[in-house]
């Protein structure tokens, strides 16, 4: 087995570390075989104490600085410093099946691939009304569509993006490593640019990643906002369109949707119908739907967790826009200066 490098962003993650720690260790490989290398953005809590325990038991795990703290240049940071020959990105938030690592190395090798990664099943952090709806809804087509989360069948496949993933160095290094810009959507973008140039990945269905959500509505509201900003930023940055798939601006379309039509309903009275029509036929879907997922909790929490990923991500692509136009205004007076 080649050496393997396995890199881990992290800020304010002592809630999770432990358990992602302790599900990446029960590995079959050797210590000659693998590092674990922890990228720290600076945390102000018991990260950073909890790694440097599992330090003294596995010297193999070393802890790096990131002063920029977001993603991209985590992985950057840990990409230059890795000896392995073989990358595996992982997430603190995240646990992971025994020999996972060993596992994604084994797929790679046999399918020819350029990057392999297993599918997203999210687990309950905690089991209050709020964290069981707000997982329901990740687990759910209605709440994130076709995506990782949602596949039921465990047939290998090639797709466009995987989570997380497993890749050679010297092709992240011959494409450019990540792209340093993206606060969210980095594994995406990376992903696409692999594609770009030839190359192949592929999702092993097989290999479970536990995933631990927010658990209250404000945070998976904002996590979402978040998530829908970026969709704009992300092609913007990038220059291309294509960085990011159409299921990704389905709710921009939804919002603005019933925000045009609720803007232009006093110009021209008849554009309300479509407010009501496309609002109602929404809140019939979801209502259904979360009557029948509420187990674990209540009809009007799933209902609020359906609505709170939606708009939320939504709006977020909206002020994404308003971001993007105000920035393309202030390039267009530099320039005519």
């Amino acid at each position: 087995m080649p050496k393997i490098s396995v890199i881990m962003p992290t800020l304010n993650e002592e809630k999770f570390i432990g358990r992602a720690l302790e599900s990446l260790l029960e590995t079959s490989l050797s210590p000659e075989e693998m590092e674990i290398l922890i990228v720290d953005g600076g945390s102000r809590d018991r990260t950073r104490e909890i790694v440097k325990e599992y330090q003294k038991r596995y010297p193999f795990i070393h802890l790096l600085e990131n002063p920029h703290k977001i993603v991209p240049i985590a992985m950057n940071i840990g990409i230059k410093k890795a000896r392995g020959e073989y990358i595996v990105r992982v997430d603190a938030h995240s646990i992971y099946p025994p020999d996972y690592i060993a596992q994604l190395v084994k797929y790679h090798q046999q399918l020819g691939a350029d990057n392999v990664g297993g599918r997203v099943v999210t687990q309950l952090a905690e089991k209050s009304p709020t964290a069981v709806a707000i997982a329901n809804t990740l687990n759910d087509k209605l709440g994130v569509g076709s995506s990782f989360r949602t596949i039921s069948d465990l047939k290998i496949r090639p797709v466009d993006t995987v989570p997380f993933g497993c890749y050679k160095k010297e092709l992240l290094e011959k494409i450019g490593l990540y792209n340093p810009k993206l606060v969210r959507n980095q594994d995406i973008e990376l992903n696409k640019r692999i594609i770009r140039n030839g190359g192949k990945i592929y999702l092993i269905p097989q290999i479970e990643i536990g995933y631990f959500p927010r658990t209250t509505f404000k945070a998976f509201a904002k996590n979402n906002f978040l998530n829908g900003y970026w969709n704009i930023l992300t092609p913007y940055y990038t220059g291309n369109l294509k960085s990011l798939s159409l299921r990704h601006f389905v709710p921009l379309g939804f919002v603005a949707t019933l925000f045009l039509s609720l803007i232009l309903t006093p110009f021209y009275p008849p554009v309300f119908f479509i407010f009501v029509g496309v609002g109602g036929i929404y809140l019939l879907l979801i209502s259904f739907r979360s009557w029948q997922i509420k187990k674990g909790t209540t009809f009007f929490h799933q209902l609020w967790a359906f609505l709170t990923l939606h708009f939320s991500y939504g709006v977020g692509s909206l002020w994404g826009i308003v971001k993007v136009l105000g920035k393309m205004v202030k390039i267009n007076k530099k320039e005519k200066k």
